[in-house]
């Protein structure tokens, strides 16, 4: 079983079958190269779903930390995966001590899985969309997968650096030249601020390596290792090395002022690629947090948390608001992501075991809401040419399945119970008001106010279902066609997932829990 299930597979696979649709194979056959990429997304989405099945997470030595100790690697232990990729027998850069080493815990498991489903979705979903250069098009799909899913995957810190860094490029291509309006710019945005981003973040890893070779007089990358000997350390230079690192992440969350591109990114680029970039990319600034800043420095973390409350509630309340006032509703949808986000850092701020995991399971379960709004808000404008919410209205005469989809998922964008956004919100909302650790009135207050963006929410997606699918019709769009058979496949699939986890969320919650556990016993919590 250990040959079958391999996660070096599972993470270069989608790279080596870029490497079909680079070489132009499928030339010319651009129903065969839809179908083939349909076709691996999908076996891959199911070798995802194995590593589920056959992890051990049930005990709290399967955390991230007792997975990333190398000297245990046997079959006997309850290690997940761990695995690294030599050259000739060697380590990547031995004589630094930097490695290309994976494994899995309950936290990133579930974070592979959605990256895989998701990419199976965008294939899907790009039938109708994509029209030109097929080939390039999916080869970089496949590109982005495998540098998501090594991010996710990482337990050498410069390895994550890598793998993070390769996410940039095939996004900045498939923005550009796929998307409308303003799209190279908007690529270009999205590149720069990243990239300016994980330079800072960079100087965070390069302090933590710095710390670990005066303490130990070895080179090491290996997050265990940093772990194991951060505490030689003085908390004033882990409270630097945090903030440069917090940096990077914040970028990407993105939080509040950082947040500019995402709004231009999404605008303008095609639906399929809004649905990756919505639902995975923004989740890798807050799993960097957890990883990095939560679980490296957690001395670090107990000062910087406060001050992380204040930008989570100005998150979630100023990007509700901003997108209550929005004409443009894939703008209204990307404020939305920014202001659940926010919900996310403030559970990541809890540095308790409700708080924790009702983030984790918030950020998967934005992960599908807003890959499945974007992609109906993608096809939405694929008929009409327009997402001015005032040029639209009635659609729901002519497209009923695709109102009651667009109400299905905004009622879980609010928080509906028997969804899965309820049951991220509600244990976030919970675990940060009864922190020990933010036992400050002040701190109380905001998170009482964050609550009223329920109210918010509820207010612009009922907003956007009021004006685009109810009221009188324009006379234009009365032939409008209602959703076909792959929409509907794509659809339908993540409204199960939405429904089943958010009326039996245990699975999830019962494999997170262990390891959440562990990063809290740091705190005390």
């Amino acid at each position: 079983m250990d040959n079958l299930i391999s996660i070096k597979l599972l993470i270069f696979s989608p790279l080596l079958i870029s490497i079909f649709f680079l070489l132009s194979i499928f030339s010319g056959h651009t129903v065969l190269i839809r179908r083939f990429a349909k076709l691996f997304a999908g076996l891959h989405f199911l070798y995802s779903l194995l590593f589920y099945v056959f992890a051990n997470t049930t005990a709290a030595n399967s955390s991230y930390l007792a997975l990333l100790n190398t000297s245990n690697i046997n079959s006997e232990t309850p290690l997940n995966f761990l695995s690294e990729l030599t050259f000739f027998g060697s380590s990547w850069i031995n004589s630094l001590g930097i490695k290309l080493t994976f494994g899995l815990d309950g936290i990133s498991i579930f974070f592979v899985i959605l990256t895989s489903f998701l990419v199976l979705m965008t294939c899907i979903a790009s039938k109708s969309v994509i029209k030109s250069k097929h080939s390039l098009y999916y080869a970089l799909i496949f590109i982005l997968e495998t540098a998501i899913l090594g991010v996710f995957a990482s337990c050498d810190m410069f390895e994550f650096f890598m793998f993070w860094e390769l996410e940039l490029i095939p996004m900045y291509f498939l923005i550009s030249l796929w998307g409308d309006g303003r799209a190279k710019k908007s690529a270009m945005k999205f590149l720069l601020y990243t990239f300016i981003g994980s330079l800072f973040m960079l100087i965070g890893f390069l302090m933590l390596y710095n710390f670990n070779f005066i303490a130990t007089g070895i080179f090491s990358a290996d997050i265990h290792t940093l772990t194991l000997n951060i505490d030689t350390t003085p908390v004033y230079l882990q409270i630097l090395a945090s903030l440069f690192m917090l940096f990077g992440f914040a970028v990407k969350i993105p939080i509040v002022p950082f947040h500019t591109w995402l709004p231009n990114a999404h605008v303008d680029a095609p639906a399929p690629v809004s649905m990756l970039l919505a639902g995975i990319l923004l989740k890798m600034g807050a799993y960097g947090i957890i990883r990095f800043n939560l679980q490296l420095l957690p001395d670090a973390f107990l000062y910087i948390a406060p001050y992380l409350v204040v930008l989570a509630f100005i998150n979630i309340i100023f990007a509700a608001i901003t997108a209550y006032y929005q004409s443009d509703i894939k703008a209204i949808v990307a404020y939305s992501s920014i202001s659940t986000m926010g919900i996310v850092l403030l559970g990541v701020c809890s540095l308790n075991t409700i708080g924790l995991t009702g983030a984790m399971f918030l950020m998967l379960a934005h992960g599908i809401i807003s890959s499945a709004l974007f992609f109906i808000v993608g096809t939405i404008y694929q008929r009409t040419k327009t997402r001015e919410i005032l040029q639209l209205g009635g659609l729901a005469k002519v497209m009923p399945r695709l109102a009651g989809f667009t109400l299905n998922f905004a009622l879980a964008g609010i928080g509906l119970p028997s969804m899965m956004g309820f049951v991220g919100e509600f244990l976030a909302f919970i675990g940060a008001f009864g922190s020990s650790i933010l036992n400050n009135y002040f701190i109380q207050v905001l998170v009482l106010l964050s609550i009223f963006v329920l109210v918010l929410a509820a207010a612009y997606l009922l907003k956007l279902i009021h004006k685009v699918f109810y009221g009188t019709i324009l006379e234009r769009w009365e032939s409008l066609n209602d959703v076909v058979n792959h929409e509907f496949i794509v659809l339908f699939s993540m409204s199960f997932v939405v429904i089943l986890f958010g009326i039996y969320p245990m699975p999830i919650i019962d494999t997170i829990s262990p390891c959440v556990v562990a990063l809290v016993e740091a705190f005390g919590g």
